[in-house]
């Protein structure tokens, strides 16, 4: 039962002890206001939970459940997490706060688990016996029969859009369904997506704001820019990437006992391995990219079809011996560390340190017990985890995406940041942020080092209205495959042929179809068809009736199309 001896609820009882001997924790007031606000909807509402990282949004979940399942003894919840491993943090958590549920009641569905067990887990979940499901994307197609809420955490990660096969968003069915089924919705997030935001400074959404940290003793990080430029010029030395500021302040983090996190979001040890005496660049023979060295394998790795070889020993096309790596990975910097601050114990976790099941748990485990020193790490540490002992955050090689030709580069680029950033600082000790970058005047740099989310999302809102995209306008894409690039420009351009007949169609922009960035994978060629409407319904409607003909449409040689709607990579 969800009720103690005297019939008091859960959340109304802080004296309670939960199964790891901690104590119900007392809500803030802006954490009372959002669960008063979530317990009291009547029907539909979607709710956008902002609140800065470490301000709680995970026990406003906790408190709103416990009402549901307090309230309604036969109820099912719904809670989507954007990667695998972040399940496991907050099955614990349901599993402590939850422990009066029978067995069985509290289930994860994700792609990691074997099949029996996600298919129990499912059959759960379709019978009514598992009372809350926490999963990735796959779960929002759960059958979920006395489904009464739904809870969206990092709402903004484009995990949440599967992009291959069956196409959807998790978020939008997630806001879908909800209104189906006429009960609330909770999008959290301390970087809301810029389209949600949207929709709450319009009023659609109810915002819900915690704008402090949990912790009373513990406040935001503060954000120190290092001019890499200025670093430069005045002849102070760096240590493979690492700036002499951010070396002191492992040391001093180190001899304090305390924890530091370097987040550089690019695995592998060098994305480039090439020949200085005759330009050569090792690329993959599949695909039209580069591949990436991974030097405790010894191996040359192609990220995007998996293609594998041995480090050669000479330069194949002119046999110059001196070939070498250029730029950095996970793996490098890890390697760098190791001298750079003598006597740290230093733990990468990373798609590759985490290949077996099991072994990201594993690691997360060894940070949280303490028996690391210096995280290094991908977007995998970057969100979601609570580091009691992390007190600096170090960003390496944020700048490439500054100037992306993706127009979400930059919104990505701030999410990633003010996530990887709340990492520090959260259990009372102060956090320090160090961000390396050659552009240290940048806007983007200067909102982040004020903590500034609604002030960077006004102004690229503006921009974005300006410019006539997303959330201004609709969007959505084709994208042919063929074994020739032609054979996929050929497919597109026919598509278009009496596309102007369509009903609504003179509100409809097509433009010109082009190859994709990365034009070659697995030996398939791509190119891509990008159709813009200022009105959903008359995107939708145009491109029902354009559908049978793409169906329909032959050219010489075999053609693989799909078609997306809000797209996310264009």
């Amino acid at each position: 039962s969800l009720e103690t001896a005297e019939g008091v609820s859960p959340q109304d009882d802080p004296a309670r002890k939960l199964t790891d001997g901690s104590l119900l924790p007392q809500l803030t007031d802006e954490q009372s206001e959002a669960v008063d606000a979530i317990r009291g909807a009547d029907g539909f509402v979607a709710f956008l939970l902002h609140g800065v990282t470490g301000s709680g949004k995970t026990e406003v979940y906790l408190h709103a459940l416990a009402d549901l399942l307090a309230a309604r003894p036969d109820a099912q919840a719904l809670v989507l997490v954007p990667e695998i491993n972040l399940t496991p943090q907050f099955e614990a958590a349901f599993r402590n706060r939850f422990a009066g549920l029978p067995e069985g009641a509290i289930v994860t569905m994700h792609s990691g688990l074997a099949e029996g067990e996600r298919a129990r887990n499912w059959l759960a979940a379709h019978t009514g016996r598992a009372r809350l499901v926490l999963g990735t994307r796959l779960a929002i197609l759960a059958s979920l029969p006395k489904l009464a809420l739904i809870v969206v955490d990092e709402e903004h990660d484009p995990a949440y859009k599967q992009q291959e096969g069956l196409r959807y968003s998790a978020r939008d069915l997630a806001i879908y369904r909800a209104k189906r089924l006429e009960i609330p919705v909770v999008l959290g997030s301390a970087t809301p997506s810029l389209e949600s935001w949207w929709q709450a400074e319009q009023g659609r959404y109810t915002k819900l704001t915690l704008a402090r940290r949990a912790v009373a003793a513990a406040v935001l990080p503060t954000v120190r820019l290092i001019d890499l430029e200025e670093e430069r010029q005045r002849g102070r030395a760096s240590v493979e990437g690492l700036s002499g500021p951010f070396v002191a302040a492992m040391k001093m983090r180190l001899e304090r006992g305390e924890q530091s996190l370097v987040f550089l979001n690019r695995r592998g040890y060098a994305p480039i391995l090439s020949c200085d005496a005759c330009g050569w660049v090792a690329g993959c023979p599949r695909c039209s990219a580069y591949v990436v060295l991974h030097k405790p394998e010894r191996a040359l790795r192609c990220h995007h079809c998996g293609w594998e070889s041995r480090i050669p020993k000479s330069c194949p096309d002119c046999g110059n011996v001196d070939i070498a790596p250029m730029g950095r990975g996970t793996q490098r910097v890890e390697e760098t560390l190791a001298s750079a601050v003598p006597g740290a114990r230093v733990l990468r976790i990373d798609a590759d340190s985490t290949r077996l099941k099991g072994s990201a748990q594993a690691l997360f485990s060894d940070v949280h017990a303490g028996e690391v020193d210096i995280l290094v790490g991908t977007q995998m540490i970057a969100k979601g985890h609570d580091f009691k002992r992390v007190t600096l955050v170090g960003v390496l090689n944020a700048d490439t995406a500054l100037f992306s030709h993706d127009f979400r580069a930059s919104e990505r680029l701030f999410a990633q940041l003010m996530q990887v950033s709340g990492r520090a600082g959260r259990s009372g000790l102060p956090g320090e942020v160090m961000i390396q970058t050659r552009y240290a005047r940048h806007a983007l740099f200067h909102a982040l080092a004020r903590h500034d989310y609604v002030g960077f999302a006004n102004s690229t809102l503006a921009e974005r209205r300006d410019a006539h995209l997303p959330p201004f306008v609709y969007q959505a894409m084709v994208r042919a495959e063929g074994r020739t690039l032609e054979v996929a420009l050929e497919f597109l351009q026919r598509a278009v042929e009496g596309f102007s007949m369509l009903p609504g169609a003179d509100r409809v922009t097509v433009y010109d179809a082009v190859p994709l960035t990365v034009v070659k994978v697995f030996n398939v060629h791509r190119a891509q068809l990008l159709i813009e409407c200022a009105s959903r319904a008359v995107l939708q409607s145009v491109l029902r009736a354009w559908q049978p003909g793409l169906r329909g449409l032959k050219v010489k040689g075999l053609v693989r199309w799909n078609l997306e709607v809000d797209p996310l990579d264009i």
